[in-house]
């Protein structure tokens, strides 16, 4: 059985080596620009649909890693074993399908703790971060609610903590949504004084996704500790790439997100605390799993996938940070060296240095993003991008609104290269000199009119 399987696994690496060869082979006969496109063969199964050779073949170069990361090439290894040949239940306890995989799953679990310095027990599985959002948030809240009825967030938090506060408000609880600083980040004093004698929870997530900000998460941890309020992070952009410790930061509970962090998609985990202990209301009810707070068969594969994923952040951290670091400072000042008005939204010394949020002026942010269709970025947050409205975050931190409707979210990550970045950096000088030449705005501009000064009028 393991020699057949061997066996298919050499067969196919070869043909996809071949298939490689062959494929550049033509490319260079064809007339198709390679040049910033990424180069990869797709293995097209008897059922997949095969499209034309340049289709098949070249893909954009891929700048977006807020809104999901590359699966790290060692978690697939570690995943693979659980995904054919140890299939068991992780709950079934009378065989040894089932240990097998319940012994991974409780290795998985003290991966993800040894991260944030957490004990293995605090730490719940779950579907991703919006899942874990949910149950922090709605959990406390519904548990304390005989004695406290308020909560208080921020108003530049991710969409499912939003959304989360507004169905508690529907349910009769009160909650404070703090307004956020020019630099993106909380007043201290702010917070202090919206905590109120029946507040049960504070929310403040550690890394914004659109921006990058880095929220001062041990003062607040303090701050809620020294008032006796439950304080939770969401850490999905934060975990495994800045150094956190829940134990120092005093943090009662946090979000995290396996496709975050070069980890699968559909898995996730949240700490809740035990000491002091923390107490959620479960949101599914069914067989009690994951110390009856979140019920449903744990996905082996999946905590699996999670686990190495952590374990190789932790071990990568500090070569990831300064690697990213200096491509960040390296895409920006290429950019900002070329092209006049050219704002950075957020904080730019607490700031996580993968995520660049830059505004260019005059220029439509759709039509730059369009422009760049050869480079994969957004105009801010993957759940919010089908809207047209300027991001909420942007319109937090006080941009103007012709500003924020400017913008693009470059995202660096383990894997962006050099190439990539002065790539990027080239096109988009290109593509924002070329909207403005056919913009008036930057006519008027030039002519040295002050555009707040005008009054528009409605035909």
């Amino acid at each position: 059985m393991v020699g057949s399987v061997a066996g298919n696994m050499l067969l196919r690496a070869a043909w996809r080596r071949a298939s490689l060869a062959a494929t550049s082979l033509a490319l260079g006969r064809s007339s198709v620009p390679t040049r910033g496109l990424r180069l990869r063969v797709v293995d097209h199964g008897p059922h997949s649909p095969v499209h034309s050779e340049a289709e098949a073949v070249l893909r954009p170069l891929y700048m977006d890693v807020q809104a999901t990361t590359p699966l790290d090439p060692r978690v697939l290894d570690a995943m693979l074993p659980y995904l054919v040949n140890y299939y068991g239940n992780p709950h079934s306890r009378t065989h040894a399908y089932g240990w097998e995989s319940e012994a991974a799953m409780e290795r998985a679990r003290q991966q993800v703790a040894s991260l944030i310095g957490a004990d293995p027990r605090e730490i719940i599985f779950t579907s991703g971060a919006t899942e874990s959002n949910n149950i922090a948030i709605k959990g406390v809240a519904r548990f304390y609610r005989s004695r406290k009825k308020h909560l208080v967030t921020t108003q530049t938090e991710h969409k499912c903590v939003l959304d989360s506060c507004r169905s508690l408000e529907a349910e009769g609880f009160r909650v404070t949504y703090l307004p956020v600083q020019k630099s993106g980040i909380i007043d201290l004093k702010e917070l202090e004084a919206a905590i109120q004698p029946d507040t049960s929870l504070v929310s403040v997530m550690t890394v914004n996704n659109e921006i990058g900000v880095k929220q001062p998460i041990a003062e607040i941890g303090q701050i809620c500790s020294s008032r006796k309020v439950y304080f939770h992070t969401d850490a999905a952009q934060a975990v495994g790439k800045i150094p956190l410790d829940v134990n120092d930061m005093k943090i009662d509970l946090m979000s995290i997100s396996g496709h975050k962090l070069y980890g699968p998609k559909g898995v996730g985990a949240i700490y809740i605390r035990r000491r002091p202990r923390v107490r959620v209301e479960a949101l599914q009810s069914g067989g009690g799993q994951e110390r009856g707070m979140r019920s449903g068969t744990v996905p082996t594969p999946l905590v699996v996938g999670l686990g190495a994923a952590c374990e190789l952040a932790q071990q990568e951290m500090e070569y990831d940070h300064k690697r990213i670091s200096k491509l960040a400072e390296r895409l920006v000042q290429n950019i900002m060296k070329n092209l006049p008005d050219v704002v950075m939204n957020g904080d730019p010394k607490q700031h996580y240095p993968g995520c660049i949020n830059l505004s260019f002026a005059y220029v439509e942010g759709e039509s730059l993003l369009m422009a760049l269709k050869d480079v994969a970025l957004s105009s801010g947050s993957a759940c919010t991008s089908a809207s047209l409205e300027p991001s909420y975050v942007l319109r937090a931190i006080g941009t103007d609104e012709d500003l924020a409707h400017s913008s693009i979210r470059f995202g660096i990550g383990r894997f962006t290269t050099e190439e990539e970045v002065d790539y990027t950096a080239e096109k988009c000088i290109h593509h924002v000199k070329r909207l403005r030449e056919m913009s008036p705005l930057w006519e008027m501009v030039q002519d040295g009119i002050d555009l707040k000064s005008i009054k528009w009028t409605q035909h």
